[in-house]
């Protein structure tokens, strides 16, 4: 049987590997920290309102609206627009990787630092493919042929080629 000394120790040793553990989950969320502060803007600072000038042209007062305005909203749509929408998140992951399941996209995105689901990219892979941007063959979500004219320089590329064969 181990003496106190021994017991005291070892317990000792428990809570230094506990400390450590929590040290390392300290240093994680902090660098989460550190990243989402860079990624969103720097808030607005509020305008200083001048008192008016002299009174000699000054425009009537606007009338009234029905609504009242919410002053909320600028506020809400910044950190909205400085982001990547989900839909073109998940085309940049299906033009990177090919064609893939919703779980492999909703990895990749997770990948990114974003949090979301699987059936969050369910969601928004239907509404890709209702718009013509995406398609499901097979399981495998990829991004639709591209229709239309290649560049004239390519082409003219590829015919040199073949009259160097001539």
């Amino acid at each position: 049987m181990p003496t106190a000394v021994e017991q005291i120790h070892a317990k000792i040793a428990e809570l230094e590997t506990k400390i450590a553990d929590l040290r390392i989950a300290e240093r994680e969320l902090l660098a989460l920290e550190k990243s989402s502060a860079r990624q969103a803007p720097p808030a607005p600072e509020p305008k200083i309102k001048q008192k008016p000038g002299p009174k000699a042209k000054q425009k009537p007062a606007p009338k009234a609206s029905l609504r009242p305005k919410v002053q909320s909203e600028p506020k809400a749509k910044a950190p909205a627009e400085a982001r990547q929408t989900i839909g073109n998140a998940i085309t940049g992951v299906i033009d990177q990787h090919g064609a893939l399941s919703a779980a492999e996209i909703a990895e990749h995105v997770k990948a990114t630092g974003r949090d979301i689901n699987n059936r969050t990219v369910s969601f928004a892979l239907q509404a890709l493919k209702k718009r013509g941007l995406a398609k499901n063959t097979d399981g495998k979500w990829s991004l639709p042929k591209a229709r239309g004219r290649r560049p004239a320089a390519s082409t003219e590329a590829s015919n040199q080629p073949a009259e160097a064969a001539e």
